[in-house]
């Protein structure tokens, strides 16, 4: 018999104890081989007054460990507190996320019958990177960050996991029509990524589309890789298309570490009344199996679970009058999938976790590429204005004040749309303006001397600015975008 494994355990808030107890149990009498250490998160903690959610010497556990089974925790609204999911993944580099997202038709309602995606969602970056700036009156800031390494981790991650699972389609959903650097990259990188993979179909769709395909037609799509906003909200639509979000797992994969979880809440409405379907966290927890190693229990617990979905044994959520068989509570559903181990399937197609396969490969394989060269050419200053001291062509009449040292306004812009020069009186404005400085010989490259007194003369003119964001060539190409009208 091989050795028990340690896992870190977080029971969570709302429902989370009584899923996670329920998870455990069918796990544990399917002959999972684990220690189980616990530790405390979430509302509690947070209402004590830590920000983070998590105890400091938690850490050590899971750093021990190496994997994390958390149920469902409640986030305060507002107040500065931090997710405990998003802290979790960016401190312990769980760049990838995994979210199967299959339908049990016809004994789980969907219009979808034959649904089986594989989400795998960046997991760091993007918006959720939780970068936010209130910069005036009007305005409010995130800031979208999409890096070169960290899209190649987890579009190498895609490919890896389409191979050794069998797939035979990536999928890649970005919005670069619009976010042509940023959203540009990441497509720019799965291009490169799927060259590698010649025996795997690959595909790029703009997210609106395709995720209106992906609602209508699933069916035409395997694994889809997209970056961390789109994959969050495509994933939890794509769950409950397949029948049921509370169906669903999600496993946080990176090189140290990984954490298990249900992509649903804590449902803190149906808390300690034996009603709550366990079967997200619990189909986590077979895929925490799969990871640690232990193939035989997540076949024996997960083939258990698809018998007792065909037999029409139901929580409320999912029972249907007609197709179902029993409606029962948490721990009563727990009882009837332990009391179907051994058991397979007829109507659904049984699962074969063989030794080995479906063990989700983290690839940390990152191009090494030789620095570009990077040029300055301008700046973006921007500034709080309030729209009551004038239209954008007094702005702009007082900006030129401060040209000077081989640097002049070029460009005023309001939200992305240009407003100066040639601008439209129809666009509406706020008091929240980008004022665009370049050289005045075109392309020549300036020094952050010149930026550091283009400041100190908007700063002389009494201009209240906020920020800058230098202008720069790479290679002789722009690395920065142009007002929407420019």
């Amino acid at each position: 018999m091989s050795k028990n494994v340690p896992i870190t355990v977080a029971y969570g808030d709302g429902i989370g104890p009584e899923i996670m107890s329920a998870s455990l149990h069918i796990l544990q009498e399917a002959g999972a081989r684990i220690d189980i250490e616990t530790i405390e998160v979430g509302e509690k903690l947070y209402l004590a007054g830590n920000t983070t959610g998590i105890e400091p010497d938690a850490w050590d556990k899971i750093l021990r460990t190496k994997v994390f089974y958390k149920a469902p925790i409640t986030t305060p609204q507002g107040g500065g507190f931090k997710s405990i999911n998003v802290t979790t993944r960016k401190t312990l580099g769980l760049y990838s996320n995994v979210r199967p997202c299959v339908s049990y038709h016809p004994f789980v309602d969907t219009k979808h019958p034959i649904m089986d995606i594989v989400i795998i969602r960046e997991n760091e970056e993007d918006l959720y990177a939780g970068i936010e700036h209130r910069q005036t009156d009007d305005v409010y800031q995130c800031l979208k960050l999409i890096t070169r390494p960290g899209t190649e981790k987890i579009v190498r991650y895609a490919f890896e996991y389409a191979l050794k699972n069998n797939r035979k389609k990536v999928t890649c959903f970005t919005k670069d029509n619009i976010m042509k650097l940023t959203d540009g990259l990441f497509h720019k990188v799965f291009d490169e990524i799927a060259a590698l993979y010649p025996d795997i179909q690959n595909e790029h769709w703009i997210v609106d589309i395709g995720a209106a395909k992906m609602a209508d037609t699933p069916e035409a799509f395997d694994v889809i890789v997209l970056p961390n906003l789109y994959g969050d909200v495509l994933s939890d639509v794509a769950a409950q298309i397949a029948g049921s979000v509370g169906l669903a797992p999600s496993a946080n994969i990176g090189e140290h570490a990984a954490m298990f979880e249900a992509i649903h809440g804590s449902a803190p409405r149906r808390a300690g009344q034996n009603l709550a379907n366990p079967s997200g966290l619990f189909l986590a927890g077979v895929m925490l199996m799969v990871h640690i190693g232990q193939p035989d229990v997540a076949e024996a617990a997960h083939n258990a679970w698809l018998t007792t979905i065909e037999e029409g044994i139901h929580t409320y959520d999912i029972y249907q009058e007609g197709v179902s068989k029993q409606k029962v509570g948490t721990r009563e559903f727990a009882e009837a999938v332990i009391a179907r181990l051994g058991k397979k399937p007829q109507t659904l197609k049984p699962v074969n976790y063989a030794a080995g396969e479906n063990v989700p490969v983290a690839s940390d394989t990152i191009t090494l590429r030789a620095p570009a060269k990077k040029e300055i050419v301008g700046v973006d200053v921007f500034i709080h204005w309030p729209t009551s001291k004038g239209k954008p062509d007094d702005l702009a009449e007082l900006l030129q004040k401060v040209n000077g040292e081989g640097l002049e306004l070029t460009m005023i812009s309001n939200r992305g749309q240009k407003v100066w020069p040639h601008g439209m009186p129809q666009t509406f404005c706020v008091d929240h303006w980008r004022c665009r400085f370049l050289a005045v010989e075109k392309g020549k490259p300036i020094t952050h001397k010149q930026i550091i007194d283009l400041l100190q003369r908007v700063s002389d003119h009494d201009f209240d600015f906020i920020k800058t964001e230098n202008l720069c060539y790479f290679d002789g190409q722009p690395g920065y975008s142009l007002g929407q009208g420019e």
